[in-house]
C-alpha cells in the first residue's frame, strides 16, 4: 500500500531543521515567513525575548493585491521592511519556514531587500 505524504508534517520537520541553525537576537532578529495557498505572512522576531518586533501580511488593511502570487509577496516583503526600518531594525536573518527558496518566498525576500533590510 502506498503511504500518502503529510505535507504539513514534512514542512514542519524541515522548518525545525532550519530553526536549529537560525535564531533571532535583539541585534539581528529573524525574518520568518509563512505562506498559505491564498496569503503570505512575514514577521520579524526576537527569539531571545520571545517578541515579535514587526509584521506584515497580505491580510493587512492597507494591502492592495493578491497574497497568492509573486507580486503580492514582493509587496509584503517591502511592507515588512518598512515596518522594520521604522523600528530601526536593519539587519535580519532569513527563516524560510521550511519552504523552498523559490517563487513567493523568494519574491518576499527580494522585496524585503529592496525595502532596505540586509540579510
Amino acid at each position: 500500500m502506498v503511504k500518502k505524504i503529510d505535507r504539513a508534517k514534512a514542512r514542519n520537520k524541515r522548518h525545525q531543521r532550519v530553526r536549529n541553525k537560525v535564531s533571532g537576537t535583539p541585534e539581528c532578529p529573524r525574518l520568518s515567513v509563512f505562506r498559505s495557498s491564498k496569503h503570505i505572512y512575514a514577521q520579524i522576531i526576537d527569539d531571545v525575548n520571545g517578541v515579535t518586533l514587526a509584521a506584515a501580511s497580505s491580510l493587512d488593511k492597507g494591502f492592495d493585491g493578491n497574497g497568492g502570487n509573486a507580486e503580492g509577496a514582493k509587496k509584503v516583503g517591502e511592507a515588512v521592511a518598512k515596518a522594520a526600518l521604522d523600528k530601526k531594525i536593519e539587519n535580519v536573518v532569513f527563516d524560510r519556514g521550511g519552504y523552498l527558496y523559490h517563487g513567493r518566498v523568494k519574491e518576499l525576500a527580494e522585496g524585503a531587500r529592496e525595502g532596505g533590510l540586509k540579510f
